[in-house]
């Protein structure tokens, strides 16, 4: 089976934009395949414990740029 990909309209922050970009060009990734990379391994920790990846997911981010 051909794997698929949807498009998606994402909003961020300009801060965690910027973070993300960062991190994505440390790692000579693009932006959206950092995303992509970042939203799989959550749900593949998810998978593994049956909990999401930290206790405070829900917590806004506090990023200093």
């Amino acid at each position: 089976m051909k794997d698929d990909k949807r498009q998606i309209a994402l909003r961020l922050s300009s801060k965690l934009y910027e973070a993300i970009a960062s991190w994505a060009e440390d790692d000579f990734r693009s932006i959206n395949g950092q995303i992509e990379y970042l939203l799989s391994e959550c749900v593949r920790q998810r998978k593994k414990n049956g909990k999401y990846v930290g206790e405070e997911i829900d917590k806004p981010l506090d990023i200093d740029i």
